[in-house]
């Protein structure tokens, strides 16, 4: 028998309404009682991508590097110590941001559901970089000095300003008569001109700066 479209929409409807409103984060997300040690944060849930289960996450830096070689996610709640984690399904850059879909989240209610979590990656899932080639996640929190081994601060993070990576470059400024102590910053281009070595095992970065640039 040929049903009409009005017999058949509220068929659907209703399915679809009872199937999206059961489905909870709990059900994309398995509880973990062990962690690797190498988990490295690289971004947050930002948002759910359209209305097929999939999540937009934004980065911490770079382009999501680290997010799309992994096909295991870890997740926390901001405040919270205990992990989570998900297999990642499919995985692509999109303006800046990665979006993605998890084993088991199916629509957009079961995204939704993830807004906010932090993600986690770890370091080994990384693929391995090139010669001269260096993670941003390896380079945050090295000490930079430069060619008199004058102390230039740590690095806190980085810029892309379309032409190259800048480093941004934390030191403290003592206190003087009057006024107290502070921190300022100071923006490095990371490029062969002024970078002279990157050890980063050992945190620590030399670059040809002055003091006073």
């Amino acid at each position: 028998m040929v049903r009409s479209a009005r017999e058949r929409v509220p068929l659907k409807i209703g399915a679809e309404a009872r199937r999206a409103s059961g489905m909870r984060a709990e059900q994309v997300l398995a509880p973990v009682t062990e962690v690797p040690d190498d988990l490295v944060e690289l971004g947050y849930i930002g948002d759910a991508y359209g209305i097929r289960g999939w999540i937009k996450v934004q980065p911490h830096t770079g382009d999501g590097e680290g997010l799309l070689s992994a096909d295991c996610w870890y997740f926390r709640r901001p405040g919270e110590s205990a992990y989570t984690k998900a297999n990642v399904l499919h995985s692509r850059g999109h303006s800046g941001t990665v979006v993605a879909q998890l084993r088991g989240s199916e629509n957009r209610t079961s995204a939704e559901a993830l807004k906010g979590l932090q993600v986690w990656v770890p370091r080994s899932a990384f693929p391995s970089a090139g010669e001269d080639e260096f993670y941003w996640v390896d380079l945050i929190g090295a000490q930079v000095t430069n060619l008199q081994d004058e102390s230039l601060g740590k690095v806190v993070g980085l810029l892309d300003n379309g032409v190259h990576t800048v480093l941004r470059v934390v030191y403290d400024i003592p206190a003087t008569d009057g006024n107290p102590a502070k921190t300022a910053e100071r923006l490095i281009p990371f490029v062969g001109q002024y970078v002279q070595t990157v050890d980063t095992e050992a945190g620590r970065i030399v670059a040809d700066w002055g003091l006073d640039y």
